[in-house]
């Protein structure tokens, strides 16, 4: 099956611009609130033999719908099924805060289920998942201590929390997003065989060199942690900066796939 029907006939996975001779696929699981366009800046930023493929979620986007998961087990049993056509290449897996949660569980289920590791596992802004947050949740909360708390984060629009109507119509997606992120509960069943590249926020609150560097734990593969200038959403303030260092971490793991690749033969060449 071609890559272009697996992507039209899939509710799941949006691909950009694919590259019909692609080597490696990078999926993208998005921060809380977060969907397929939280990626469309990255077009383009890629080493050339990626395809850059973003995971749309229930509850957002062209599934706003839908209702969105607020436990990431019932998310995955749904969610993985899915993936079974798009394991025909290598893939990596990329989640930021809670899609790091997300594409963590996500890469244990295709381990475990399928026989199929990630080459990698990038997980960006979310400590290790055996470990606690440090900041206590905010699912729960009233709605106006939920928006101030969103406003901390810096993650979220100001216009939008400003927007008494759209805030409305958001918030159910967003509180079952920080349930699913802040009330997970670690299944010490699989332990994976990938490699793992951790990105953190040098002043990100939420997430600090140490909780983060606790990924290792989690893998007989290699870890590597890059430490990038921002908050917790580092990955938006500092991105050209950010997708620098992601593409030569990119090229560094897959090396022995995309060198052979002829248009990076080619561009290798002219340097």
């Amino acid at each position: 099956m071609s890559q272009k029907s697996v992507s039209a006939g899939s509710t799941w996975i949006h691909c950009f611009n694919p590259q019909e001779d692609a080597i490696v696929r990078l999926f993208c699981l998005p921060f809380s609130g977060g969907g397929v366009q939280s990626f469309s800046g990255w077009v383009g930023q890629l080493p050339l033999g990626i395809d850059l493929c973003a995971i749309q979620l229930p509850g957002r986007e062209t599934r706003m719908r839908e209702a969105a998961f607020a436990n990431v087990h019932a998310l995955i049993d749904v969610m993985a099924p899915a993936f079974e056509p798009w394991l025909n290449k290598p893939m990596v897996l990329f989640g930021h805060s809670m899609g790091a949660l997300i594409a963590y569980e996500l890469a244990r289920r295709l381990q475990r289920d399928y026989a199929f590791s990630p080459r990698c596992l990038i997980v960006s802004g979310r400590v290790a998942p055996h470990r606690s947050l440090p900041q206590p949740p905010i699912n729960k909360l009233p709605q106006s201590e939920f928006i101030g708390r969103l406003r901390e984060l810096n993650g979220t629009p100001e216009e939008l929390l400003n927007n008494t109507e759209l805030m409305d119509l958001i918030t159910p997606t967003l509180r079952a997003d920080f349930s699913l992120h802040e009330e997970y509960s670690h299944q010490v069943d699989t332990r994976l065989q990938c490699d793992i590249l951790a990105f953190g926020g040098i002043n990100d609150a939420h997430a600090g060199r140490a909780a983060i560097n606790d990924w290792r734990d989690v893998t007989d593969g290699h870890f590597r942690l890059r430490m990038v200038p921002g908050g917790h959403f580092f990955i938006q303030s500092a991105q050209s900066l950010f997708l620098r260092i992601l593409s030569m971490e990119l090229y560094s793991e897959l090396r022995d796939l995309l060198a052979p690749h002829p248009r990076v033969a080619a561009r290798t060449a002219n340097l």
